[in-house]
């Protein structure tokens, strides 16, 4: 049986800017295709980027009005996670923007339950992502994420190896979430954009990944800044991390007082393409 090629496309996230914010790979498959964990894997290790996505649409008998509905698996070049934002938006951009859809809302059946993308009018702007690209129109994109609790750490192993990490920078305070990542509050935006990361260090700690993260200059015109380490993952520094945010943007809604955020990520200039 001769092999079907896979239609892809790399959408960078985050960003206005071609060659900015984070690339995705968005694979699509055919809805009788069963790929195994060896052979995704292996795409997307071919990609080599922070993360490949893979689309399968689930049939609906079309008679009950409900959106459109996609299976969305994510890959980093060395394992399959459980949640990706980047790579959800640049699903999400494609097929609204493609033809391939004719709704304004999508369903994703992932790993973390049900996501939805919606494309929404242009003056709701604190809590959406504009993704613009090539000759296609810039669109907004709103995604209903779940939150990633966070709690207090008290296992002194995991508080020291993380201070080791920080290898002097001031803390304010370090917590875990329950994907097992560190969350590390620190006292600035000017520290969090200087962190020197040690990865062979991160690589030793305990733990998924580190989040760091302070709040924004007052006149930035951002609320919180933040960076996210995974070298276990096979990403050293993501550029711009849209699961991290399910866990920062209830912290500093909490912190702030306030329900609309703008968050920057800050972007090492030693980072290359995220790995």
């Amino acid at each position: 049986m001769a092999k079907k090629p896979v239609h892809y496309v790399v959408v960078d996230a985050f960003t206005e800017t071609t060659f900015k914010g984070n690339p995705a790979a968005v694979c699509f498959l055919e809805e009788e295709e069963e790929k195994d964990v060896e052979w995704l894997q292996a795409v997307a290790r071919e990609f080599n980027i922070s993360m490949t996505c893979f689309l399968t649409r689930v049939a609906t008998s079309g008679m009950d009005g409900s959106s459109p509905r996609f299976r969305l698996r994510w890959f980093t070049p060395v394992t399959e996670v459980d949640l990706c934002g980047h790579a959800t938006l640049a699903a999400a951009h494609t097929l609204l923007t493609s033809g391939m859809v004719d709704s304004d809302t999508i369903e994703f059946m992932t790993l973390s339950g049900i996501l939805t993308a919606k494309r929404v009018p242009e003056m709701k702007s604190s809590d959406i992502s504009k993704i613009q690209g090539g000759d296609v129109p810039g669109i907004w994109i709103e995604l209903n994420f779940p939150v990633v609790p966070i709690a207090e750490d008290d296992d002194a192993k995991r508080i020291s190896s993380v201070s080791k990490v920080l290898n002097g920078t001031s803390i304010i305070e370090i917590k875990k979430t329950a994907k097992d990542d560190h969350f590390i509050v620190i006292p600035s935006a000017k520290e969090v954009e200087e962190f020197q990361p040690q990865f062979d260090e991160i690589q030793r700690c305990p733990g998924e990944g580190i989040i760091i993260t302070g709040l924004a200059q007052p006149d930035s015109g951002f609320d919180f800044v933040s960076r996210y380490f995974a070298p276990k993952l096979g990403l050293n520094e993501d550029p711009v991390c849209g699961s991290a945010h399910c866990a920062l943007a209830p912290y500093w809604s909490e912190k702030q007082g306030k329900n609309e955020l703008v968050a920057y990520a800050v972007i090492s200039l030693s980072l290359s393409n995220g790995m």
